[in-house]
């Protein structure tokens, strides 16, 4: 940090996710210990990485366990926390007000506040997009957070519970809306979780017996990704079981089945919208922020919001033009929050100084999707593929592992890394193969 003009200043952080925790664990450990105070605030008091939800909804991951704790992350790294939901912005007064803090009973726990902040970045993420389909809110499942994963776990147990103490084999129905990279996923790690479960004596659930059903309305699962990758997909989860239906539109859904365009019915025991992202609606209210239609906030190519210098929009909820040759906005990705947080943390000494600094540049690794045990499929980019190359099997599945580790290194270093990947390997001999409760 240079020059006195840069001390003593508030940056605030909204949202502990992958770019928010980041940048404020980065902030705080190089600059909290000489004069710059930087504070998150999240609704929430730990923090799971969110392309692991999926893996939370099924029980394959136990988010008591591989959960973090921001105050302890604020302890550690030299910036301070504070839970609570964002619901105001003041610019004038350079300001955001909290909600107050209520427990389960709807008693007031902590009362409104009000933050200065002398920059402020909001990191708020995304939330599914239901598109305005009716019943959609009443009777589907989300994934957006840790607590609608926890939800829908124990939703699958309870209904597992149920079958198994019916006479004869029963038919687990579940459908899934949305073939993108979470209803993927979450679909071979049922499969995985029905064998477990039998495994652990649950009869009458068996994967032969599950009916697994994966609507998507574009002409291809994964549409993101090119459609070798997709139609490799496509095989693997159609050899598990699943029915893919592609080109398939969603109008309706009532309680225990879904309406498709066609008039056809779809019963399920359980449904799962994973569907389109949106950035929450609450970024349309504050203070005349500029934002999009999906309600994301406009950024400039230094991720400035367009009508604000102090205040910047990182990860789902920036609407940030691609500068590269593919163009339209960075996609709603980890690794693009990963990047954005990168980019201001390495330039944060000249905003603070209030100096002008370099345009970010989205770079395009590829993608990866995991179909549990069974196997993991994608693309890599870069320099050294000279272009786009498809993996498969146990490389990729090094690669996609390598993505959650390098988040960690973010959070914990590398020493801290390597005690928690141990503690997770050994987790996996003493502690069942799933989450059974």
């Amino acid at each position: 940090m240079t020059g006195t003009s840069s001390l003593y200043q508030h940056v605030v952080i909204v949202g502990g996710g992958a770019g928010g925790l980041e940048l404020a664990t980065r902030l705080g450990r190089k600059y909290g210990r000489k004069g710059l105070k930087v504070t998150l605030v999240d609704r929430e008091t730990t923090h799971v990485w969110k392309p692991l939800l999926h893996e939370v909804a099924t029980g394959r991951l136990d988010s008591s366990i591989d959960e973090l704790s921001y105050r302890a992350q604020a302890r550690q790294a030299g910036f301070q926390f504070q839970i609570g939901s964002l619901e105001g912005l003041d610019r004038g007064q350079r300001c955001i007000r909290l909600a107050p803090l209520l427990n389960s009973a709807g008693e007031e726990l902590v009362p409104a506040r009000t933050l200065y902040y002398d920059y402020l970045v909001l990191a708020i993420g995304s939330q599914t997009n239901d598109f305005g389909v009716p019943g959609v809110k009443q009777h589907c499942c989300f994934l957006d957070d840790r607590n609608q994963a926890d939800n829908f776990h124990n939703q699958l147990l309870n209904t597992c519970l149920k079958l198994s103490a019916q006479s004869s084999d029963s038919t687990l129905r579940i459908s899934i809306v949305g073939g993108g990279a979470t209803g993927v996923e979450l679909s071979a790690e049922l499969y995985n979780s029905a064998q477990e479960l039998v495994s652990y004596g649950v009869s009458n659930i068996e994967p032969s017996s599950m009916k697994l059903t994966l609507i998507e309305a574009s002409p291809q699962i994964l549409g993101a990704l090119p459609t070798r990758i997709s139609a490799a997909v496509r095989t693997e989860l159609r050899k598990l079981g699943v029915d893919v239906r592609e080109k398939t539109q969603v109008v309706e859904v009532r309680e225990g089945e879904i309406v498709t365009s066609e008039g056809e019915v779809i019963p399920a025991d359980l449904m799962v919208w994973a569907a389109g992202v949106k950035a929450p609606e609450l970024l349309q209210t504050l203070d005349g922020l500029e934002c999009n239609n999906r309600n994301q906030l406009v950024v400039g190519a230094d991720l400035r919001t367009t009508r604000d210098e102090r205040i910047f929009a990182i990860g789902d909820c920036a609407a940030c033009v691609r500068r590269d040759e593919a163009g339209g906005l960075v996609p709603p990705r980890a690794q693009a929050a990963h990047q954005m947080a990168s980019h201001l943390y390495t330039h944060f000494s000249r905003i603070l100084n209030g100096d002008d600094i370099p345009a970010y540049e989205y770079r395009d690794y590829g993608s990866l999707v995991s179909l549990s045990k069974y196997s993991t499929v994608g693309n890599l980019m870069g320099n050294l593929t000279r272009g786009s190359v498809m993996v498969e099997g146990h490389l990729a599945r090094l690669v996609y592992v390598s993505l959650y580790r390098m988040h960690q290194i973010a959070l914990y270093g590398y020493v801290k890394t390597a005690l928690v990947t141990l503690v997770s390997r050994i987790n996996k001999v003493i502690r069942p193969r799933m989450k059974l409760h």
